[in-house]
């Protein structure tokens, strides 16, 4: 029997990672990139988000990293400190099984215990059921569509925008301060 663990990521998942995103940036419009990035960047990249205090995890299958999310900023100025934007991608052969809900479930829980009152989630393309149904599930909303604001593969692409509350949300100011 397959056995799944989510665990927090390391520099030396990221490998993987890169290649799971290189698939996505290649074939997919869940990002916008057109250019796969490398190691070097992926591992920059990773090393800002946990410099940042950010949460990063990965998806262990039979001992295999097979996807992987974070958290991110929503935006650089101060005021957005408490809202950040998730990030799920999976290995092609792995959709459909739950595992990106269950990734989902795992950051949120982490966010919320980080402090953080407000969860972004920016899909590419308004054709993206999975994604959308998954974020739908774990209680994001729709906030609305930005219609084709990207250009990948010689078609204009939409920007689906979610949001889910963490923690006591906008119903109460935070304590402390990031």
């Amino acid at each position: 029997m397959s056995s799944l663990e989510i665990r927090p990521a390391d520099v030396a998942d990221l490998p993987v990672v890169t290649d799971v995103y290189a698939d996505a940036v290649r074939f997919g419009t869940a990002t916008f990139e057109l250019v796969p990035p490398d190691l070097a960047e992926m591992t920059r990249r990773f090393q800002a988000l946990r410099d940042g205090g950010f949460p990063y995890f990965v998806a262990v299958l039979d001992g295999g990293v097979i996807g992987y999310a974070y958290a991110g900023a929503y935006r650089p100025r101060p005021a957005y400190r408490f809202t950040v934007e998730n990030s799920v991608y999976l290995q092609p052969a792995i959709h459909r099984r739950g595992i990106g809900r269950q990734l989902l479930q795992r950051l949120i829980a982490e966010c919320e215990a980080r402090g953080f009152r407000q969860m972004i989630a920016v899909i590419g393309d308004s054709a993206n059921a999975g994604s959308i149904g998954v974020h739908a599930k774990c209680g994001f909303e729709m906030i609305g569509t930005h219609p084709s604001v990207g250009l990948k593969f010689g078609r204009w692409l939409d920007t689906v925008m979610m949001q889910r509350a963490l923690g006591e949300g906008a119903s109460t100011v935070p304590s402390t301060d990031r």
